[in-house]
């Protein structure tokens, strides 16, 4: 998940210091951190990421600094049970369990964070396997006992085609949820460095761009220029992959004229409806900024399974 890109580049810049990893492995009710999610702890104090949102991250300091100390790893459970859950517990009505992990050749063996974010950079996902009983972690697909199963998924990117007002809402709102966003569009006047300040431009031909990108499962693809010679090529391409998320603007009427056109090309009707079009969730949105928002939450909720079911 994204939330953990900051503790894998913790994990590396503390490599060989002394550190304890902590992981939530289970989850109850309105709990505040999924599963998987991790907090990193420092020997000097230091940490990074969250396990659940400040509730117990105090108590999660004090076992990693006992794990730490030599202490074997610990299994932990949280949540509002009596009147000490205010101090160290779920307020919010979940619960949660944690496990706590020397990063250690004996636990979280420190080359794990190195190969997980190779993965992530070559786009592949990576699984790692913790034995309950030992606390030890490695690549194994399966364990003997008892075991948690963590899975590292690529990072999630959104490639926009069509610099247009739009995009540039988009591309704020996308950078805040921890998605590399990528611009694209041939248009040299557009794609410019001052309407789309920090964010990856790519001013090659979009089909081109899009293939480069190798899309899996972890992307998006959302063609914006509202010009068929820039936002066609790019659904080929997007559609040629296993893309997460294909999204197009335009009205029902010019969507029609599009599924004629890609139809033309080649492409199946069973692919051209994964094409989320108009793009975005239908919340009424009026301006580029609220159309902005309801295709993040669109993409979002794709990558959480909540397709949009249009008849």
């Amino acid at each position: 998940m994204a939330e953990n890109d900051s503790v894998i580049a913790a994990a590396r810049a503390w490599k060989g210091e002394p550190l304890a990893l902590a992981t939530v492995i289970s989850t109850w009710g309105s709990a505040p951190r999924p599963r998987g999610s991790h907090m990193l702890v420092h020997g000097d104090g230091r940490f990074e990421g969250s396990v659940s949102g400040g509730c117990v991250e105090s108590d999660i300091m004090e076992t990693a600094a006992q794990v730490i100390a030599g202490a074997p790893f610990q299994r932990r459970r949280y949540g509002v049970a009596d009147a000490a859950a205010w101090e160290v517990g779920l307020p919010c009505g979940g619960e949660i369990e944690v496990i706590v992990q020397p990063v250690s050749a004996e636990g979280f063996d420190p080359e794990l964070f190195e190969r997980v974010a190779e993965a992530r950079d070559r786009g592949d996902a990576l699984t790692v396997t913790t034995d309950l009983t030992s606390g030890y972690s490695d690549l194994r697909p399966q364990a003997t006992g008892e075991a948690f199963l963590n899975r590292y998924d690529p990072p999630r990117r959104l490639l926009i085609v069509g610099a247009v007002q739009i995009a540039q809402t988009l591309a704020k709102l996308t950078a805040a949820l921890g998605v590399e966003t990528v611009v694209i569009d041939p248009r040299a006047r557009f794609l410019t460095d001052e309407r789309f300040p920090g964010v990856t431009l790519d001013d090659r031909w979009p089909d081109e761009a899009v293939a480069a990108y190798r899309p899996g499962p972890a992307t998006a693809v959302v063609t914006l220029s509202h010009d068929i010679k820039i936002d066609d090529p790019a659904l080929l391409a997007a559609l040629a992959s296993s893309a997460g998320y294909v999204g197009a603007l335009g009205s029902r009427k010019s969507h029609a004229a599009r599924r004629e056109r890609l139809a033309a090309a080649g492409v199946a009707a069973a692919d051209i409806d994964r094409i989320d079009a108009p793009v975005g969730l239908d919340i009424g949105a009026i301006g580029p900024s609220e159309i902005a928002l309801s295709i993040a939450a669109a993409m979002v909720g794709s990558w959480h399974g909540m397709g949009r079911d249009r008849g």
